[in-house]
């Protein structure tokens, strides 16, 4: 508990005590009645001088219907009636509740705050002496050495120069087993160092490291908000005060009528009856437990290493029904290796020539197949032999090498320069190169699948999705043949960027509006893709920043059997949101209906709020409960 907590605690306790005491004095009539009506504003005072302070500000700034008011309308009515044990308990049981939703909201929150305690503080800086200076992670620059000694955070992105050690993931993936990272790997900023000093050269600036762009997506989630929690709002705001409006008719129409008909008008009664009524009424239940449901459940994903930008995009997750899919680097690994390098019959030069010129030729890219080849070549790239280099999207690049014109890409850049390529059985991606416009060979790189990529998809099966579809660029014997080892529905292959979208259409537009459609991808070139479809769905800790940005849900690890527990998180989100929804009005529309009659008194509408309130707020918090999801 906070202080703030520990507080109302202490009230609580005091004014319960003081409404015993009082119970068991016998005060009753004492001085006219004065003295304990005066005792028991004590205990009320205590326990409920706050919600009277918020319901007089509300009046003041003309938001007068909300549940302060109508606690402290229904309360100080009771008093006056000379119910005073109901009023304080009311009041003293409104607290409860309130303390009660406070915690629960606390202890969603902490999964959430865990996460923000990935925020760097400081970032050391190795000086020209040798010396450590920490300076603020917004004031170093691309390039820098920063050192990071055991069991600090790493303030930014970049990669290791210097040092081997062990990286804690788990605030950032969910992942509880630590990563080893040696000389030249990447490492992202909010991981913490376990037990080795390492140095690392930055590659980002703090404000678009990794760790900027999660806490940024934290801090904006709630700011989306679902269909529920915007029912939720407007049905408040309509509801209150009709059953105001509602309360007051129930408190002056029958005594009018009945003084009409010549009967005794009993005021007291009917006045107590609209006071219940009010307090029956208070949509504390509906307006507490729906937001910390979802609020609940993006806590609960994120400790999992699933980043929901919102409880809009977790609404609309339960509603999934198509999943499509990349495949490089979502369902595959993206780690490339050269298997094979052919010459063209014809061609005067090597193999290794060939790979050279390749590498050279794809120096400026990052994607995973350029990757592979440099790696492939093994020297360093020199950048001055280089120019005129130009990306040719959905096919491949063009360059000058040594003032040798070198095109590489796929058979359609080969066909868009009137060349005719070799034909190849070997599954894997093929890069074919012409130099000087002749066709002068190919080279195999082939992919590796996730290990998680299958289960991932009998998962999804499972949750009740109807197809699965594999987009890609790749050859259709390749594509086809990770379709079937993976048990995906529907494939399509040797897509431009423009094509995938077009596919995405196409399945938009043939599937009803209830049901949805994700795309899972991690790509530049699959962020208009994931913006898009209904729910973007992008690969976090490899994926590019274009696709983190466009995307919806972002999965911290990599790892494509998170899209499935996604999905079930969302459902059982949804599902504890309409149990919450039927039971809170249909407990409240019972006893409204008990409370006009005279059958519900002044505990039966404690129980009706309060209670109502913290049996919804219980079921609203099993939505952090996602680990064995």
């Amino acid at each position: 508990m906070n202080k703030k907590q520990k507080k109302v605690l202490i009230r609580i306790i005091i004014a319960a005590a003081l409404i015993i005491i009082l119970k068991f004095l016998p005060i009753e009539g004492l001085l006219g009645g004065w003295l304990e009506f005066g005792l028991y504003l004590i205990p009320y005072f205590v326990i409920g001088y706050d919600i009277l302070l918020k319901a007089c500000k509300g009046i003041k700034k003309g938001q007068v219907f909300d549940e302060n008011f109508l606690m402290a309308v229904a309360t100080v009515g009771a008093i006056c009636l000379g119910d005073y044990v109901e009023g304080s308990a009311v009041m003293l049981f409104y607290q409860i509740g309130e303390l009660f939703q406070s915690y629960a909201v606390g202890k969603s929150r902490k999964n959430i705050s865990e996460l923000m305690d990935i925020r760097p503080d400081y970032a050391n800086i190795e000086g020209e002496d040798g010396r450590l200076e920490q300076v603020d992670p917004d004031e170093v620059e691309i390039g820098s050495i920063i050192v990071v000694a055991p069991g600090e955070k790493v303030p930014i992105d970049g990669v290791i120069v210097e040092g081997k050690t062990s990286l804690n993931t788990s605030a950032l993936t969910g992942e509880s087993v630590p990563r080893t990272a040696g000389e030249n790997d990447e490492v992202i900023s909010g991981c913490i160092n376990l037990d080795g000093l390492i140095k690392i050269k930055t590659t980002k600036e703090f404000g678009e490291s990794t760790v900027s762009k999660i806490l940024e997506l934290v801090e904006n989630a709630s700011s989306r908000k679902s269909k529920s929690e915007n029912f939720i709002s407007k049905f408040a705001r309509i509801y209150t005060p009709a059953v105001c409006i509602g309360a007051l008719a129930l408190a002056v129409i029958p005594p009018v009528v009945l003084l009409i008909t010549g009967s005794s008008a009993e005021w007291t009664v009917w006045i107590m009856r609209a006071l219940t009524f009010l307090v029956i009424s208070c949509p504390c239940a509906l307006v507490i437990s729906i937001p910390l449901s979802f609020f609940a459940g993006i806590g609960g994903a994120s400790r999992e290493g699933v980043l929901i930008k919102g409880s809009n995009y977790l609404e609309t997750l339960s509603d999934a029904k198509y999943v499509v899919f990349d495949k490089t680097g979502t369902m595959t690994q993206g780690v490339f290796e050269v298997k094979k390098t052919v010459v063209a019959p014809g061609a005067k030069l090597s193999e290794e020539k060939l790979l050279e010129y390749a590498a050279h030729a794809e120096s400026y890219s990052s994607h995973p197949i350029s990757k592979s080849l440099k790696k492939a070549y093994g020297r360093e790239i020199a950048a001055d032999r280089v120019s005129e280099v130009s990306e040719i999207s959905g096919h491949g690049v063009t360059a000058r090498v040594d003032g040798v014109e070198v095109a590489a890409g796929n058979a359609k850049l080969m066909t868009r320069m009137s060349l005719e390529s070799m034909s190849s059985d070997e599954i894997g991606t093929i890069v074919h190169l012409a130099i000087d416009g002749k066709y002068s060979g190919y080279i195999v790189i082939s992919d590796i699948v996730k290990p998680t990529a299958q289960q991932a998809i009998a998962a999804l099966k499972k949750t009740g999705i109807k197809k699965s579809v594999m987009l890609t660029g790749d050859r259709k014997k390749v594509a086809d043949s990770v379709a079937a080892e993976l048990g995906i529905d529907e494939v399509h292959s040797e897509l431009l960027p423009a094509d995938k979208v077009s596919k995405v259409e196409e399945i938009l537009a043939s599937k009803s509006e209830k049901e949805k459609l994700c795309f899972v991808g991690d790509g530049i070139n699959d962020a208009p893709v994931l913006t898009r479809a209904d729910i973007g769905i992008a690969m976090g800790a490899l994926g590019s920043d274009a696709a983190i940005e466009a995307a919806d849900v972002v999965l911290m690890d990599d790892d494509p059997a998170k899209i499935a527990k996604a999905i079930r998180i969302s459902k059982k989100c949804i599902r504890i949101v309409y149990e919450n929804i039927y039971f809170a009005i249909g407990i409240k529309l019972i006893c409204l209906g008990l409370g006009a009659v005279g059958i519900a008194n002044m505990w039966t509408a404690i129980f009706a709020d309060v209670g109502v309130m913290i049996i919804a707020v219980l079921n609203a918090i099993r939505a952090l409960k996602v680990k064995n999801l």
